[in-house]
């Protein structure tokens, strides 16, 4: 079990719930100071039962000046597997600057790379640039700038030690002041006896990062309480995409941008997969915005609630996107743009498509994709099967 405060960007189900509430956004019968009293007080029994050395930075950082104060030391993440510790990772210096200083260090449990695949340093350098979006709203790009690989020395407990590092340069993003342009973003991993340790920092050289064992956390967890604090606090001035004043969709348009979107963002997940890469979706609220106003016109012209809306629409997507995965023919073909426009007219207006049956294969197929054993996967191919063949069979009525 993961707990953490940045966005955890991997391990999506093949089919994405996308219209699923926001767990953030539940009411919580807890006042603020018990919930963030009840998160100090789990994380403190956690690393209080590490069994091996957790490592911070001790020197190197210099104090920036963020505009929110965000300056200090927080435990950042833990992970938890089958009731051991796996990994510790602390943050130091100016969360709330994307100038930085700024350094976390994940330090994992002996021979950690034994059980598990360590994330890639690329794949490092794109969750601090989560944590930049998430906690401040800056978006520094989601494809690497100027690339570079370093090799450098990082001094622990007075030792130095070497490490590989990848370094990362991004380009500045529309409009961003000058002055405030996003510093390097780099990543590396050393060895420290039988300890892998994961360093990424912004605004701070790696040859100018020291580290050492930490022996008190208590400064860490208030910190994380505090930075806790801080993130709820600008999450709940923050608009609901729900509220906002949207431009209004004309026609059926908004479910066809939708589905190009979110075909194309499924098609980019797959290949990241296939390419051993962290599965990502681009950052941004563009496909919040999106979805938002295909929920607005499908509750206009379905004449549905705005349940009702959130169940067509999330069944029309995954829709879309299994058969783009199971098909060569979906994506830019003159047949693929006409099946699109037969779901959407099926969805919006349930209308007598050519291809019903196919819609009500899925239709069948979306109701029974949770749960069961091998009993319940056998039935469960067999109607993918039958989903697939009424699509070949539309195909061939079409050309013919």
């Amino acid at each position: 079990m993961r707990h953490r405060m940045m966005r955890e960007s991997g391990g999506r189900p093949p089919e994405w719930n996308v219209g699923r509430t926001d767990p953030a956004r539940v009411p919580d019968p807890r006042s603020k100071e018990e919930r963030l009293a009840a998160v100090e007080d789990f994380s403190r029994r956690t690393v209080a039962a590490a069994d091996f050395p957790v490592y911070g930075v001790v020197a190197g950082l210099l104090r920036g000046g963020g505009a929110m104060g965000g300056w200090g030391e927080a435990l950042a993440a833990f992970e938890t597997s089958g009731g051991e510790l796996a990994w510790v990772e602390v943050q130091s210096g100016d969360w709330s600057s994307v100038a930085g200083p700024y350094v976390s260090v994940r330090t994992y449990r002996p021979d950690a790379e034994r059980g598990e695949d360590l994330p890639e340093l690329e794949d490092v350098v794109e969750d601090e640039r989560d944590r930049v979006y998430d906690h401040l709203g800056v978006d520094e790009g989601d494809g690497p700038g100027r690339v570079r690989a370093l090799r450098e020395w990082i001094t622990v407990d007075g030792e130095p030690y070497p490490v590989e590092v990848h370094e990362d340069r991004p380009v500045l993003w529309p409009g961003a002041p000058a002055a405030d342009g996003a510093a390097p973003v780099w990543a590396g991993r050393l060895r420290i006896g039988g300890l892998t340790v994961t360093v990424c920092g912004r605004g701070v050289p790696p040859g100018g990062v020291e580290l050492g064992g930490i022996a008190d956390f208590e400064p860490y967890l208030r910190g994380r309480a505090e930075l806790l604090g801080e993130l709820a606090a600008r999450r709940a001035r923050q608009v609901p995409v729900e509220e906002r004043e949207l431009p209004p969709a004309v026609g059926l348009e908004a479910h066809r941008e939708l589905i190009a979107q979110s075909v194309a963002a499924s098609a980019a997940v797959e290949a990241q997969v296939r390419a051993g890469r962290t599965p990502r979706r681009p950052r941004g609220d563009a496909y919040e915005v999106r979805w938002e106003v295909a929920v607005r016109q499908q509750m206009r012209l379905a004449t549905e609630n705005r349940e009702e809306a959130v169940t067509a629409l999330t069944a029309m997507v995954n829709h879309l996107n299994r058969l783009a995965r199971h098909t060569h023919w979906l994506i830019g073909t003159p047949e693929g743009g006409a099946a699109v426009e037969e779901v959407v007219r099926y969805t919006v207006f349930a209308s007598e498509v050519a291809s019903l049956p196919a819609q009500r294969a899925w239709e069948q197929l979306w109701r029974e994709r949770r749960g069961g054993g091998p009993e319940v996967w056998e039935e469960h191919r067999l109607a993918e099967q039958l989903w697939l063949s009424a699509w070949e069979q539309w195909r061939t009525t079409r050309s013919g």
